[in-house]
C-alpha cells in the first residue's frame, strides 16, 4: 500500500532535480534579457507536470458513538500522492493581469481509516481511487519582471469529474468489503502563488497551489463506513511545473 506514494514521492524529487538543472541553464543568461516579446504576445500555451496530495475534510455524524454502540471510535482520512499532466493555456487581459485555462488529467487515491473498539480493536481501511479531469479558471496577477524572473499570485474556480467515481455499484451484499463510492463531479475553489523564470527558448514556472472541494462527495447506503460519515468534501495540494512557450 505504500509502495505507490513512495514511488511518486521518489518521481517528484526526479522533478525538482531537473527543475534545479533548467534554472541552471537560465543563470548562464542572467545579465540578459530573455524572451523579449513574450509580454506584448497576447495568448501563450504549454503544458503542466504536477504532484498532486490529495484528501479529504472529513466530518463524522455528531452522535457517532451512540449510534454505533461505542464501537466506532473515530474516522480520519490520510493524504496521498499522486500526479497531474495538463494543458496551458494563458490570456493577457493587462499588463499585470492574465486568465488562465489549465484542464489536465490527474490520478489520485485517499485512504479512509475507521478505528473500532469493542469486543475487538481493530482499523478498518477503505481506498477510494480517482481519476481526475480538472478544469481550472483562474486570474493570475503577475509582479513587474525583475530582469528573467517575476511572482505572481492566482485563484479561481474549477469543475472536476472524476472518471473513476463507482456510483453505480451495488452494494447491498458487499457487507465488510463495502466501499466508500463518492459522486462523480465537484466544484471546487483554488488559490495559489509561483515563480516564474524566462529560459532562452521557453517560460519555466513552480506553482503552489490548494484546491478545496464545496460538494458534499459521499454516496450514502446501509453500510457503516457511509452510516458514520456526515460530509465527505475534497482537498488538494498541488505542486506544478509549468513550460510554456
Amino acid at each position: 500500500m505504500r509502495l505507490i506514494p513512495k514511488a511518486i514521492s521518489a518521481y517528484c524529487r526526479r522533478l525538482f532535480i531537473a527543475a534545479l538543472f533548467i534554472l541552471r541553464i537560465g543563470q548562464a543568461n542572467a545579465q540578459e534579457m530573455n524572451l523579449q516579446a513574450y509580454d506584448h504576445t497576447y495568448m501563450h500555451f504549454g503544458f503542466i507536470i504536477a504532484y498532486n496530495s490529495t484528501n479529504f475534510f472529513v466530518q463524522p455524524i455528531s452522535d457517532l458513538s451512540a449510534h454505533f454502540k461505542d464501537t466506532l471510535k473515530s474516522i480520519s482520512s490520510e493524504p496521498q500522492g499522486g500526479f497531474n499532466l495538463g494543458i496551458v493555456t494563458e490570456l493577457k487581459i493587462g499588463p499585470y493581469l492574465k486568465l488562465r485555462f489549465v484542464p489536465d488529467l490527474a490520478f489520485s487515491t485517499r485512504i479512509l481509516t475507521y478505528n473500532f473498539a469493542g469486543v475487538d480493536t481493530f482499523t478498518a481501511t477503505k481506498k477510494v481511487q480517482s481519476t481526475f479531469l480538472d478544469f481550472p479558471v483562474d486570474v493570475k496577477l503577475i509582479s513587474k519582471r525583475l530582469t528573467n524572473c517575476q511572482a505572481y499570485v492566482l485563484g479561481g474556480l474549477k469543475y472536476i469529474t472524476d472518471l473513476a467515481s463507482q456510483k453505480g455499484v451495488d452494494q447491498s451484499l458487499a457487507g465488510a468489503n463495502a466501499t466508500v463510492r463518492i459522486i462523480r463531479n465537484d466544484y471546487a475553489y483554488e488559490a495559489g502563488a509561483g515563480m516564474q523564470f524566462f529560459l532562452p527558448y521557453f517560460k519555466f514556472g513552480i506553482e503552489f497551489k490548494v484546491s478545496m472541494g464545496v460538494r458534499d462527495l459521499l454516496i450514502r447506503d446501509t453500510s457503516v463506513y457511509t452510516e458514520s460519515l456526515e460530509t465527505l468534501r475534497s482537498k488538494v495540494f498541488l505542486v506544478t511545473f509549468t513550460f510554456e512557450g
